[in-house]
């Protein structure tokens, strides 16, 4: 992913976003092209460093059989975008962009043995869970056993062991305190929830330049 420098989200930044939304697109190129599934995921940091991301698709999904022993991935993770017009930055002789947030992990797929699918609906149905608090969450034991082996047996764990992480906040930020909170106030008064939160993540970054 072609990032200038200026929009770089360092590595705590990325794996931070990724944890947090948790939910992108695994591109696998295959013998007959590229081919895609949108899917949640877990992001795993492990003791010696690494990072896993951890997922299931259903067994009916032929990616999974792309992947067979091993299998170079992409998972592109985007979050929030916005177009910006540059008649909010009350700046004189500006252009139009767009503003986003977006992660890109590439890394090596692999497919888990079935006696490891249980504990990756486990570890999702957890994480995604926890965030619904106070609820008290979800469990897999509210699911009658039978129903809940069906269910196992029709989807497909998958693992990519992580090689590089490459974030993007693009986010206006070489631009100055006037241009940034013009743009925030302009994105505030959209009706769209991208652009309402880009607004509020240039709004920040105002705060920051009016700081420094």
């Amino acid at each position: 992913m072609y990032v200038p420098k200026a929009f770089r989200a360092d590595h705590a930044e990325a794996i931070h976003f990724l944890k947090a939304r948790a939910f992108g697109t695994l591109v696998i190129d295959g013998a007959n092209g590229p081919t895609g599934v949108h899917v949640p995921f877990l992001t795993l940091e492990q003791d010696d460093g690494s990072v896993d991301l951890e997922l299931h698709v259903a067994r009916a999904n032929p990616i999974h059989e792309v992947i067979g022993a091993g299998r170079k991935a992409l998972m592109i993770c985007q979050g929030p975008d916005a177009y910006i017009s540059p008649d909010w930055y009350g700046v004189a002789d500006q252009v139009p962009t767009w503003a986003y947030r977006a992660v890109h992990v590439r890394g090596m797929a692999h497919v888990l043995p079935d006696a490891e699918i249980r504990g990756v609906v486990v570890r999702l149905s957890a994480h995604f869970e926890a965030r619904l608090a106070p609820k008290k969450p979800w469990t897999s034991d509210k699911t009658a056993p039978e129903k809940l082996a069906a269910m196992t047996r029709a989807i497909v764990g998958i693992r990519v062991a992580v090689e590089t992480i490459e974030g993007a906040d693009k986010l206006n930020q070489h631009r100055g305190e006037t241009a940034l909170r013009g743009a925030a106030r302009g994105l505030a008064g959209r009706p769209d929830a991208g652009s309402r939160e880009i607004g509020l993540l240039i709004a920040e970054l105002a705060d920051k330049a009016a700081s420094s």
